[in-house]
């Protein structure tokens, strides 16, 4: 049985399941998943994590401890996303390869019918609640997904409508033509789930409506969740018996419940605590993150782009890296760094920036959010330097859960924030419709630029992948132009992973953490 919690937003279900299942497993499709299953990890191996098929062997429960609390009690479209995609909860049609490649998922195979309109061949797979995944259910979930608001990021800038083909087969159709449309759909945000998921209105419940290796079975509020063992996994069964997470905020609680094998894996160490773990319990992942300061373009001060280039001129980005990251970052470029390979070749110089002015004691407010226990020394630093230029700081610090929405709505002149600049589809040019366009969903700089649209429009059309990235980087030099973006440092993040675990999925997406094959 269950028992449900309602919240404005999002409806999530607690407390404990006795499972059911309906109908005995039919062994071709078990054939199928085992055959498959190798394809799947094998993939999110080379993505940076260790080795290990997923066997079917019972073995021990995973203890994990998460730096972030659930924001949106667990919503799939927003950034509790890659919480469900991290514990192994959710799949879309595709996911991405250790090149940044789509790759299959719930779709195992997909072909392009014309400018607007491709094909997907779904594989045999069952949801958490026992029904079957067919093409009319993960149409009616895309579905949903496009009615979301705020949209997803992974949509910005497309309209996407997706219907049955008949057979196993699912047509998806976009308003405008999309190149990328494979690498969109990896996106955690269109997560596939059943029908149950949509029950209430308004709201999206991932609690036993997933696909994933495991099934989430019980929340408990912003502090733990438990996952168990999905057995009808088309992957084939998992070799950890279930999860138990945790959502510990506090980087050094994080570092002393891995220290003292109170939990098994800890995500987003922070670097001043790295040197406390042993080596053999520390993993370092270069990663396509970019700390930044995104800066208030629309209201406050840096309304006025003079006093935006007098904040970014005043930032010393390598005493960043060098002093608050310990050298486990590196000095921010741009917004790709250097885990994305191919950037720094094809960079361009910004475009049209202004002339800075003397800030002359204007106060700003400056936020962050410390479930990154760097972010805060971060603000501290920056508030040094930006004193120095002149400005008079007012800093605030929060929970990301209890800030991320005042942040959105443009209620501080800075904000300092952690972003995955592909972790939306994998698409360079993802980020920047999402994060820099007058209509994106995650614009923390409220940036609304006739020049940077017009550049972003271009790569989102452009379908060859050298071409697009070239068009990517012209579109980053236009929006770094406008200084509303500082880009201060790339991560790289580091893990804590006790002795006896195999197979943690490591990537520089920063999607994947548990999977099939991961135990202890």
């Amino acid at each position: 049985m269950r028992f449900r919690r309602t919240s404005a937003r999002t409806s999530i279900r607690t407390g404990a399941r006795i499972r059911t299942r309906i109908g005995p497993i039919q062994r071709p499709r078990l054939l199928l998943a085992l055959a498959l299953a190798p394809l799947l990890t094998g993939c999110f191996a080379s993505a940076g994590g260790e080795g290990g098929e997923a066997t079917g062997e019972s073995g021990s429960r995973l203890r994990v401890a998460l730096a972030f609390p659930p924001a949106e009690n667990l919503s799939p479209y927003g950034a509790d996303a890659t919480i469900l995609s991290r514990l192994g909860v959710t799949e879309g049609l595709t996911s991405l390869d250790a090149n940044g490649s789509a790759a299959p998922a719930l779709a195992r195979s997909w072909q392009r019918e014309g400018d607007r309109s491709w094909v997907f061949t779904l594989r045999e797979a069952t949801f958490q609640d026992g029904t079957e995944v067919t093409p009319a259910r993960v149409a009616a979930a895309l579905t949903h997904a496009t009615e979301a608001k705020p949209a997803p990021a992974a949509l910005s800038g497309i309209t996407l409508t997706a219907e049955s083909a008949g057979g196993d087969r699912i047509r998806i159709r976009t308003n405008s033509p999309d190149p990328v449309l494979p690498l969109r759909l990896a996106g955690p945000a269109l997560a596939v789930l059943s029908p149950k998921a949509y029950e209430e209105k308004g709201s999206v419940d991932p609690v036993g409506t997933a696909t994933g290796p495991f099934e989430l079975t019980k929340v408990t509020g912003s502090t733990a969740a438990t996952l168990d063992r999905f057995d009808d996994y088309w992957g084939g069964l998992a070799q950890a018996a279930g999860i138990d997470a945790r959502f510990i905020a506090d980087g050094t609680a994080r570092t002393n419940a891995l220290r003292t094998g109170q939990v098994d894996l800890a995500e987003a160490i922070p670097v001043a605590q790295a040197a406390t773990l042993d080596t053999a319990t520390r993993r370092e992942t270069a990663t396509t993150r970019t700390t930044s300061l995104q800066l208030n373009t629309r209201t406050g001060p840096f309304k006025n782009p003079k006093l935006r280039a007098a904040a970014r001129e005043a930032v010393d980005t390598s005493a960043l890296a060098k002093g608050v990251y310990e050298d486990h970052a590196d000095a921010g470029t741009g917004i790709y760094g250097p885990a994305v390979t191919w950037a720094a070749g094809k960079r361009e110089q910004p475009v049209g920036r202004e002339r800075a002015v003397k800030p002359a004691g204007t106060t700003i407010t400056l936020a962050t959010y410390d479930n990154r226990p760097e972010l805060p020394e971060a603000v501290q630093v920056l508030k040094q330097q930006l004193e120095q230029a002149g400005f008079k700081v007012e800093l605030e610090v929060r929970e990301y859960s209890r800030i991320e929405s005042d942040a959105l709505a443009g209620k501080f002149d800075a904000f300092v924030v952690a972003r995955n600049t592909l972790v939306d589809t994998g698409d360079p040019v993802a980020v920047l419709a999402s994060d820099y366009t007058c209509d994106g969903g995650y614009n923390l700089a409220l940036l609304c630029d006739k020049d940077v649209d017009r550049a972003v429009t271009k790569a989102e059309g452009t379908a060859d992948t050298s071409a697009r990235q070239s068009a990517a980087m012209a579109a980053e030099a236009e929006i770094l132009g406008t200084d509303a973006v500082v880009p201060l440092v790339h991560q790289r993040v580091v893990t804590g992973v006790g002795t006896s675990v195999k197979g943690v999925l490591l990537d520089p997406y920063e999607r994947t953490l548990v999977g099939p094959g991961t135990r202890r």
